[in-house]
């Protein structure tokens, strides 16, 4: 039986239902499911409620729970990362500190400043986790399920980690595009790819009909209709709130499948002032308020607990349990993962983490091959894709001055602010969020050393000395 080491075990309940989708599989009720995270109280809560999981469903599989990171990776077959570097706390920096510049990240965990500085952290965090997974468990997949994923994945590979990046916006995304177009989801499939909160749906069937001219026909009508001839926007607010996305795809040809309130701020296009947000988004969605407004951790667990009494074993639309178990049984999955491009997708840079469909079997991973996005489609990405490589440069190297490009990099922070004002926002960032970076430098703040350079080059230059002249004197004649 496998060895599965949740990083990050004392997360608000995801490890719980992680856990329970594990215990799901017959093949994977006996596993060894370990608990790890730094905050001992919290990881503690969370193991006692999954033991409490295994004795209701007489599952056989050992709890394990530790603050001892070798410990953990000692001997795992699987590391799922869910954790959260700095918790609310360094959060509320992520996501306050640029509002006082102006730019209002509704969530702020993938890109922008937000989603950068949550980048530095986890980043920070996971090297030394990559360094002992390459000592005590160098087969062990890694399963990305902590944001920024584009970021965290991509570092990992660059880590030499075999790792794969999880999300559920596909899933979510696709079941709602099939009930805006009154189709059977059991009947549909589709071709997903891109980059994680900015992959695109390029093809979409329903019975082997090629239904995106529908799809196209179905969102312009019921989110856009009406705006072009300047109407009132009440009835458009009411018919639902994927404007955003709908505006995207009016511009690309193809659906993204992160939320209109995620697409919202990776763009310049939305969140440009207080009024166009509005307008975007009437009812304000704040992750972060969320988040801060989480209910007790224990309540929680014994809420998920009574769920899980109620419901039995019913596995979330989650595909980290899946991939387990296929690599366990050998059993054909095809999942939609972040890996790294090895030349899935040509246009766009090499080695970066996109988010394609991956065939999973007791071999591992197969991502499929691409080729080529629509050529809008992967313009946005690129956009994206210039910040993130800068900001895991700097997260791997310390160099302040990447850092200042990836954030100026953003669509967002770039149509808001001049180069000086993102220079002292990331600074007041990193000074507020110090204990969870690493130490960055900068080669063009002026040093000791640069000044003594300076000086020696402006030294005045003496005039070289001049020898004296010494006269011959001949020899007279005796």
């Amino acid at each position: 039986m496998p060895k599965i080491t949740i990083i990050g075990g004392g997360a608000y309940v995801f490890p719980l239902v992680m856990a329970r989708d594990v215990l799901a599989h017959e093949a994977l009720a006996g596993s060894t499911i370990c608990l790890y995270d730094i905050d001992g109280r919290r990881n503690n809560i969370n193991a006692a409620g999954l033991r409490r999981m295994v004795r209701m469903l007489k599952r056989p599989a050992r709890i394990q729970a530790t603050t001892d990171r070798r410990q953990a990776l000692a001997g795992a077959d699987f590391c799922i990362c869910t954790f959260q570097v700095g918790c609310v706390e360094a959060y509320g920096h992520d996501v306050n500190i640029p509002r006082k510049y102006g730019i209002d990240q509704c969530v702020g965990d993938s890109f922008g400043p937000g989603g950068i500085f949550r980048g530095l952290r986890s980043i920070h965090a996971l090297k030394p986790i990559a360094a002992d997974m390459h000592r005590l468990c160098p087969q062990a997949l890694f399963i990305q399920y902590a944001n920024p994923m584009a970021m965290n994945s991509w570092a990992m590979a660059r880590l030499g980690v075999g790792n794969i990046g999880l999300c559920h916006s596909v899933q979510g995304t696709s079941r709602m595009l099939a009930r805006e177009m009154h189709l059977p989801y059991e009947k549909c499939s589709f071709i997903s790819a891109g980059i994680n909160h900015q992959a695109w749906f390029i093809d979409f069937r329903c019975d082997g009909v090629d239904v995106m001219p529908l799809l196209r026909k179905v969102m312009m009508e019921k989110h856009l209709s009406g705006r072009d001839r300047g109407e009132g926007s009440d009835e458009l607010h009411a018919g639902g709130s994927e404007r955003v996305r709908t505006e995207i795809m009016r511009l690309t040809g193809y659906f993204q499948t992160e939320s209109s309130a995620h697409a919202s701020e990776y763009l310049p296009w939305f969140r440009k002032t207080p009024e166009m947000v509005l307008d975007y988004q009437p009812n304000r969605w704040d992750y972060y308020q969320i988040c801060s407004a989480h209910a007790d951790q224990t309540r929680r667990v014994k809420d998920f607990l009574q769920a899980v009494r109620k419901q039995g074993l019913a596995p979330s639309q989650e595909y980290g349990a899946g991939i387990v178990d296929s690599m366990v049984t050998g059993t054909i999955r095809l999942v939609h993962g972040s890996v790294p491009n090895s030349g899935i997708i040509t246009n766009l840079p090499r080695d970066c983490s996109v988010e394609v469909p991956v065939f999973v079997d007791r071999q591992g991973l197969r991502p499929q091959v691409i080729g080529e996005l629509p050529p809008a489609c992967a313009a946005i990405n690129r956009l994206s894709i210039n910040q993130v490589q800068l900001a895991v440069e700097a997260a791997l190297t310390g160099d302040r001055d990447m850092l200042y490009a990836a954030v100026a990099m953003d669509p967002l922070t770039g149509a808001l602010l001049t180069l000086p004002q993102i220079r002292r926002m990331v600074d007041e960032m990193i000074a507020a969020e110090r204990q969870w970076l690493p130490r960055f430098t900068s080669k063009t703040l002026v040093t000791a050393a640069a000044e003594d350079i300076a000086r020696k080059l402006m030294r005045p230059v003496a005039a070289p000395k001049r020898k004296a002249k010494t006269r011959s004197r001949r020899k007279r004649p005796g």
